[in-house]
């Protein structure tokens, strides 16, 4: 037997502390439960018993919680909520399998605020490094309409697509970033050390270099001499780019650029649309009133700008307008959309429709990711391009007219 020290939450929410003799942290864990209170921080003692990997699984505080933490936790909740197991008997197993310490104190939190009285959105919404605005927003929608067990797997969906987009952007980027680097050291060597040889010899000859050589060595020149202002620069515009993007007008602006980015804008923007169509369909079906459901929707897309689109969406519904004009006049959906979102209306099937709606842009995704790393090829062609085309104008116009200087023509 060893010894732990324990913090808990008592029924009434009063912290308690303590120490007590177990075979194991978690073993502390199922008692300080069985008395109807919920642990906080768990660790062991000086005792060096204690020391086993069940004393460390207890140990919270550290590590930091990435995407597949949270598809894992989102696809565990959805089959135990989908089963029928009670949401806090469900959270007290998550703490158990949480496959990080930070990720089961957080877990904790939210169980000790569920038992406070809070709703289990709002639990999370404490915790905005753990749980993003997106996923709060989409178990906001789920507790709203009573199908809290598809929000956890909407969520589980919508991360683990956005992990594959992500990871196959870098596999198309992977080798064509190498070769920038390349070409970028390879232009850093040659403007350090080869152009200030040419200009020597052009300079003792009383010959001048070319102009793209003498840009090229101007810019070298300012910045070695400079070096430090550019990268406080640098750090300064990083720190005021955050700030200014965390602003409302900032965000807004952000958030409409990234629509806009070329080849990977449109698939955002689809992906967007997804979750508004899943989650107003959700929330929709379960009986949620329109407005209600639109405006819980609108909230959990993730992207300030097209919340903004729906917004006119959901004040054309209140000023009594149907639905399908209503989105076209948001100039979010494609007329093909408009088209199923009018069939629906007509025949009474709105959120199936809407389901479709998802499934349709789901299919157009999937073939653009598909396709991405053909479509990126392009564009980094012509950026590589432009990287020689530089090297070129500064390195072989010098070799070129070199002759010429040396001859005295």
């Amino acid at each position: 037997m060893s010894q732990f020290r324990y913090q808990a939450r008592s029924a009434a929410g009063a912290l308690v502390e303590g120490i007590m003799e177990a075979s194991s942290a978690v073993m502390v864990a199922d008692q300080l439960q069985a008395g109807g209170s919920t642990p906080v921080r768990i660790t062991a003692s000086a005792s060096k018993k204690a020391a086993g990997p069940s004393a460390r699984q207890w140990q919270f505080g550290g590590g930091r919680v990435d995407t597949d933490d949270l598809i894992l936790f989102c696809r565990q909740m959805f089959s135990l909520t989908k089963a029928g197991v009670p949401l806090l008997r469900s959270l007290r197993g998550m703490t158990e399998s949480a496959g990080k310490p930070i990720m089961a104190e957080t877990v904790l939190a939210v169980l000790a605020d569920l038992e406070g009285g809070r709703d289990l959105s709002g639990s999370m919404r404490r915790h905005p490094k753990i749980f993003p605005a997106l996923m709060v927003n989409m178990i906001q929608v789920g507790e709203s309409s009573g199908r809290l067990d598809e929000s956890f797997k909407e969520v589980a969906t919508y991360l683990t697509r956005e992990k594959q987009t992500a990871d196959q952007i870098k596999a198309a980027l992977r080798y064509p970033s190498f070769v920038l680097v390349a070409i970028s050291v390879a232009i850093a060597i040659i403007t350090l050390f080869v152009i200030p040889t040419f200009a020597k010899l052009f300079k003792s000859q009383g010959a001048q270099l070319p102009l793209p050589t003498r840009i090229i060595l101007g810019l070298s020149n300012f910045a070695v001499a400079w070096w430090w202002a550019i990268l406080i620069a640098l750090v300064a515009g990083f720190f005021a780019w955050r700030a200014w993007v965390r602003t409302e007008a900032g965000q807004l602006i952000w958030d409409r650029f990234k629509l806009r980015l070329p080849v990977v804008g449109s698939i955002i923007r689809r992906a967007i649309l997804v979750r508004f169509a899943r989650g107003f369909a959700m929330a929709y079906g379960a009986g949620v009133p329109l407005l209600q459901a639109l405006t819980l929707t609108s909230q959990a897309v993730g992207n300030s700008f097209v919340q903004q689109c729906l917004g006119k969406l959901q004040r054309g519904v209140e000023h009594g307008d149907t639905l399908t004009r209503s989105a076209a006049a948001s100039e979010m959906f494609t007329p093909l959309v408009l088209q199923m979102l009018a069939v629906g209306e007509e025949t009474g099937a709105v959120d199936t429709m809407l389901l479709e709606v998802g499934d349709f842009y789901e299919r157009e995704i999937e073939y653009d990711i598909s396709r991405l790393s053909s479509a990126i090829e392009p564009i980094l062609i012509m950026v590589i391009g432009g990287m020689v085309l530089v090297l070129a104008l500064g390195v072989f116009l010098p070799m070129w007219n070199m002759s010429s200087v040396m001859t005295g023509r």
